[in-house]
């Protein structure tokens, strides 16, 4: 569960962290935007190269999320400068429950896309796959799944090919309608997909900027 103090926390933008980078625009990507007939929304990305950041940084990353970093001599939540706008907070859930985070752990995600208010997003979600090859985080209800998140990284000499796929909705009979129809266009709308997708685009961009220095610096070996 989460902790009771972020609960009834009404949420705000952090103030702007400026490190001085310019982040990639959503051209620099091949995207899509599907919404299928039964109400399902499938959001896909192909992001451009990630220059000197490797598939085996990125576990590091994902496994090590949470506590804080060193940039430009001040210290902040990694999460906040994994994106220096739209980021708000991350929390390892059921942390008492493991040694480390992986596959079964909680993450709770809180970003405004675009820093925008109206697209503020306060989920939590299991780490269903945690490897060299990617991250795939879930949501399900009553035993079915409702949301996903995947993340693949494929090696590609000390770069990586990174895709990021992600699904809203569900397209098993009762639920497509219930939740398709009725729950996800309050809490998911066409114009927040959109404006994720550029979310996206510009964080994992952003693992150029800090994390070849940060893993060098942090993940003795890992």
């Amino acid at each position: 569960m989460p902790n009771l103090s972020t609960i009834f926390r009404k949420w705000k933008l952090p103030p702007e962290r400026d490190f001085g980078w310019k982040m990639k625009t959503l051209d620099s990507a091949k995207t899509s935007y599907v919404l299928d007939k039964d109400g399902v929304i499938r959001l896909n990305i192909e992001h451009a190269v990630l220059s000197g950041v490797t598939p085996k940084m990125l576990l590091w990353w994902f496994g090590n999320i949470g506590g804080e970093m060193t940039i430009n001599g001040k210290s902040y939540p990694k999460y906040l400068v994994w994106h220096p706008k739209d980021h708000i907070y991350w929390g390892w859930v059921n942390k008492a429950d493991n040694k480390q985070i992986g596959v079964g752990s909680y993450f709770r995600i809180v970003e405004a896309f675009g820093q925008n208010m109206k697209y503020l997003i306060d989920s939590t979600e299991l780490v269903e796959k945690l490897d060299e090859t990617g991250i795939r985080l879930v949501k399900r209800i009553a035993g079915t799944e409702i949301f996903s998140l995947q993340h693949d990284f494929f090696p590609d000499g000390l770069n990586t090919i990174y895709k990021s796929q992600m699904i809203v909705g569900t397209n098993k009979r009762f639920f497509k309608t219930v939740f398709n129809k009725g729950i996800r266009p309050l809490l998911f709308t066409t114009e927040m997909a959109h404006a994720w997708l550029k979310h996206n685009v510009e964080e994992v961009g952003n693992f150029e900027f800090f994390l070849p220095e940060l893993y060098e610096r942090e993940a003795n070996n890992y």
